[in-house]
């Protein structure tokens, strides 16, 4: 092959599955349809070429053992097998049925096969949601029928699937005809049928085996979650590879990703729909919610999937994780015959995130009495001399693994790791560094005919052509191991079950509603006349901030709604008189006086979000404001809930993080306080349901350890110091269906 919560927490409402699934064995009850031992075709076709002739015609040619029983009313044979007029004609209820007939009797042959007991349904037909209102409709009553028998249905409109394993194809992909899959660890969910092949054949064009593709097209029922969990549980798949357009139902992608990660699976998805024009094609395409993908990333992310940029990062991808070798941690060591190879790796290990640490002292320090113009430090590159005195590149390579720790090895031969001349040597001298150090990831790249790349892998190496694609790997790996080795998330912290208004409420409302939850805010107090608002003014000490106080304005600064630096009563009675003249402005804005508020120094400016997905439900979100939100998009996402542990972790992960952390002499923010607050905001947005349309607090001020913003006074942080505080609130309330 060239390889180029909190116990009070509720969980999120599952998609109704059929009556006979067993609680916590949705996946599990796909196994008669992907791994069946009888099937039934209806639609049933003499011609091989047809849609319902193909899957028959490849099951035949590729051994299938199970019964195959054609439903063709006008035949009485179809391939030399039996044909049978009706579902109620069959011998027995097969395990499966692939429905292969026009759209406008599918339904009804859903039906039929409901009557006879099949608990598994393929269907082939298109013409359903992904077409118009009255194909939705038609698919929502399939989809009623299946679920009243306890049947699972897998499309419509979909490739169907194939599991080589058991010579079991329910599908009309062309991609046979150029070959048949290799064998291999490797399993295919896909939403799209002609993606999906195309991947497989892909796969199979690199020697790469992949027994196991499954399509959902529409996904009326068995979603691409289900295929992953089900994939995840399978004793015979290592690896997962995974492309969708739009999660449908999130339920069972989050408990597929958890088991995957639980059996050490990696799963590599392309979750395409990232352009607004892309996220429309998904939405015709398989009549699916791409959602936002910026939450789909984060949800990838949080269990440990990577995600794959292009076809071939996919396919390099999955091929490195056949090795099932997942560092943790992970560090790179490159042996090198070419500078600028090194140089080449370097710069895309800098650009990945990948840790090169430098080879020890005393270990450079003896390579170079070996070869004194060779640069030992990583990449440790010997020159192309080592070929001169071959003893001396395993002495550089075994220096390089056994002296430098590293958990990845990268070693660049080009084209001389292609020479018959140099390749036994080269293979001696690297099989037994790999057999003395097995633990470690091993990548060669090189150019080499293809019968020597075989060798290689044949001896435990991955070969690569490109450096560059073997780093990209090389961190996938990493991110796998991370992810396996990673401690379980924190429990979310206990909130009180704090009730929402039927209303959006005013911001002073807000933030009693946040405070009932611990989320503290500045201290504040709502004033409806403008001695009220000095005597508040004179009690939290000058200057303050005056904000317009109405339900009706939410963007206060829109308007001028919002006076900072007020310094004195007098200016306070101004800034009130001010505010209600702008606030009349507003037609038909209530206005019920003026928010005073102690106005904070000294803190990071952060942004404290909930974003409502129509997916995954309430995501939080976490930024610097400012700029760095506004324009930089400087942020990260998690849904919710969360602990504080993960709190922090998305905190510190940002780029701006060091002017949290104290870069350049700043004092550092009170990052345990704001990592409680996101926390239980998450909790709050968590417990409110979907009567919460979303949450923002911008600006929150992360205070110095010691400082609470009145020139170094005491704090409510950790500790008693310091602390978090939101100086502006809007809470959104979801508008009745």
């Amino acid at each position: 092959m060239t390889a180029t919560g909190a116990a009070q927490i509720p969980p999120v409402a599952a998609m109704p599955v059929p009556a006979t699934v067993v609680p916590g064995q949705r996946f599990a009850s796909l196994t008669g349809m992907l791994a069946p031992r009888s099937v039934a075709v209806l639609g049933a076709s003499a011609d091989a070429a047809r849609i319902g002739g193909r899957p028959i015609d490849y099951m035949l040619r590729q051994g299938f053992a199970g019964a195959i029983y054609p439903v063709n009313p006008r035949r009485d044979e179809v391939q030399g097998l039996r044909a049978y007029p009706n579902v109620a004609a069959l011998p027995e209820t097969p395990d499966v049925a692939v429905v292969a007939v026009s759209a406008d009797i599918a339904v009804q042959a859903v039906q039929d096969l409901a009557d006879a007991g099949v608990k598994n349904t393929i269907v082939l037909t298109a013409g359903f949601a992904e077409v118009d209102a009255k194909g939705a409709a038609e698919q929502a009553r399939m989809v009623a029928i299946a679920r009243n028998a306890g049947m699972r249905l897998l499309g419509p409109n979909c490739l169907g699937l194939f599991n080589a394993r058991i010579g079991f194809y329910p599908t009309f992909s062309a991609a046979f005809q150029s070959g048949w899959p290799s064998p291999g660890r490797i399993g295919v969910a896909s939403q799209s049928g002609a993606y999906g092949t195309h991947l497989f054949a892909a796969m199979r064009n690199r020697g790469i085996g992949t027994q196991l593709v499954v399509t959902t097209g529409n996904e009326a029922d068995v979603t691409i979650g289900d295929v992953i969990g089900w994939l995840a549980e399978d004793p015979e798949t290592d690896v997962i590879a995974a492309y969708a357009e739009g999660i449908r139902e999130a339920d069972s992608l989050y408990a597929a990703l958890a088991a995957a990660r639980a059996a050490r699976k990696p799963v590599v998805m392309m979750k395409v729909g990232r352009s607004a024009l892309g996220t429309a094609a998904a939405q015709s395409h398989t009549a699916s919610i791409a959602g936002d993908d910026a939450v789909t990333e984060a949800v990838m992310a949080e269990f440990g999937v990577v995600r794959a940029r292009s076809t071939e990062e996919m396919l390099d991808i999955a091929y490195a994780a056949t090795r099932r070798i997942y560092p943790a941690g992970n560090t790179l060591g490159v042996f090198t015959v070419s500078g600028g190879a090194g140089v080449l790796i370097s710069d895309a290990a800098e650009q990945l995130g990948v840790a090169m640490p430098e080879m020890p002292q005393d270990a450079q320090d003896e390579l170079k009495a070996l070869i004194p113009f060779a640069s030992p430090r990583n990449p440790v590159d010997c020159t192309a001399q080592v070929f001169n005195d071959l003893p001396k590149l395993g002495q550089f390579a075994e220096a390089m693994v056994a002296r430098g720790g590293y958990s990845s090895v990268l070693a660049f031969f080009s084209q001389t790791g292609g020479a018959p001349t140099l390749v036994p040597h080269i293979r001696e001298a690297m099989r037994r560094i790999k057999d003395r150090y097995p633990d470690r990831l091993y990548v060669l790249s090189l150019i080499a005919a293809p019968e020597m790349v075989a060798q290689y892998e044949a001896d435990g190496f991955l070969v690569f052509e490109d450096p560059t694609r073997a780093t990209v790997a090389i961190q996938a790996m990493g991110r796998f191991g991370d992810a396996f080795a990673a401690a379980p998330p924190s429990a979310p912290p206990v909130v009180p079950l704090v009730a929402l208004p039927a209303a959006t409420p005013t911001e002073a409302e807000a933030k009693r509603l946040l405070a009932a939850a611990g989320i503290p805010s500045a201290p504040e107090r709502a004033c409806a006349t403008a001695e009220a608002a000095m005597a508040a003014a004179a009690e939290f000490g000058f200057p303050v901030v005056l904000k317009i106080l109405s339900p009706d304005i939410i963007h206060k600064s829109e308007i001028g709604g919002v006076l900072l630096d007020v310094a004195s009563p007098e200016a306070v009675r101004a800034g009130f008189a001010t505010l209600m003249q702008r606030g009349a402005a507003v037609p038909g804005a209530r206005l019920e006086g003026v928010l005073v508020a102690r106005q904070l120094k000294g803190g990071v400016e952060c942004i404290l979000g909930i974003h409502r997905d129509p997916v995954f439900g309430p995501v939080a979100m976490f930024g610097l404001g400012g700029i760095f939100v506004e324009i930089l998009k400087d942020v990260v996402f998690r849904r919710c809930p969360f602990g504080e542990a993960e709190a922090e972790a998305m905190i510190r992960s940002i780029r701006a993080a060091p002017l949290l952390l104290g870069a350049r002499g700043r004092p550092p923010a009170d990052i345990k306080a704001l990592a409680a607050m996101l926390a239980r905001l998450s909790v709050f947005a968590h417990q409110a349901g979907p009567a919460l349309a979303g949450i923002d607090l911008n600006p929150v001020f992360a205070m110095p350890a010691g400082r609470d913003g009145r020139d170094g006074g005491p704090g409510g942080g950790s500790g008693g110091e310091g602390g978090a505080f939101a100086a502006d609130a809007v809470i959104e309330i979801a508008l009745p269906a």
